[in-house]
């Protein structure tokens, strides 16, 4: 069996209807995973399930809509993947929320607030959602499982454009790295990773003026952007086995843009 074969796993990942949320989940099928496909609207959510059974066959993906900043909602998600799988090997918090550009200066506290809940706080709940089930199975000796939060670069650097995002994924960083010191004892597993620049719509105020992307590209050692499939594989490596000894890191996934 390939280190990161993933047949038997569950993999549950938020704002998994677009980008590196899709990205990944298609790389979690392809390596024998069922997947639940999560985003705020079910229509968009089933609509990737749905290519997903196409390509892998029926049965290999659901779709469970939640609003990341409704508690209720997100553990609805949990309940129904449950209820469809009979429980979650990997948490992928991949859903974030950015409603302001500026500088820090300039923002509004319901904006900053939203960035702080939704970015942090929802992953905190949802994390201690599937926590339970990952400590049992740790107490008889299985793979307990692993959880994943996709952070960001921004949570290594400042920014006069987009601080408060940043803040709030510096502030993930800082979760991984308590959990994995709580969790570890059970055997599971909390990391991060920090993509650059990746080519999404959620970062498309980023990367849609040429020449901004033009700079961008210029200062990068490998000349471009990131596409959303080159950070799947890093979420591939973490929900397997071959990531079995990795446990409170960072991934920085970014072109070589922070050396």
């Amino acid at each position: 069996m390939s280190l990161f074969d993933l047949t038997g796993k569950v993999v549950v990942i938020t704002g998994s209807s677009r980008g590196i949320g899709k990205a990944s989940a298609i790389a979690c099928a392809e390596q024998g995973a069922k997947v639940v496909i999560s985003s705020r609207k079910q229509d968009a959510s089933q609509a990737v399930a749905d290519e997903i059974n196409a390509r892998f066959g029926d049965g290999t993906a659901i779709a469970v809509a939640a609003n990341i900043s409704d508690k209720a909602a997100l553990q609805n998600l949990v309940d129904e993947s449950r209820r469809a799988f009979g429980k979650i090997d990997c948490l992928v918090c991949n859903a974030a929320s950015n409603p302001y550009y500026g500088p820090q200066e300039g923002i509004a506290d319901e904006q900053f607030r939203k960035i702080l809940d939704n970015n942090i706080l929802s992953n905190h709940w949802l994390i201690t959602m599937v926590a339970p089930e990952m400590k049992e199975r740790g107490a008889k000796g299985e793979d307990a499982g692993s959880i994943v939060i996709v952070s960001s670069i921004g949570g290594l650097r400042g920014s006069t454009v987009i601080g408060a995002y940043c803040i709030s994924k510096a502030a993930d960083m800082q979760l991984a790295r308590n959990l994995a010191h709580e969790y570890g004892q059970h055997g599971i597993r909390v990391n991060c990773i920090a993509p650059g620049l990746i080519k999404t719509d959620f970062a498309k105020a980023l990367w849609e003026d040429e020449a901004a992307v033009a700079e961008r590209n210029r200062t990068t050692p490998l000349r471009r952007i990131g596409e959303p499939e080159e950070i799947a594989g890093a979420v591939v490596y973490l929900a397997s086995k071959a990531s079995g000894f990795m446990t409170g890191q960072t991934m920085v996934i970014d072109g070589g843009v922070t050396i």
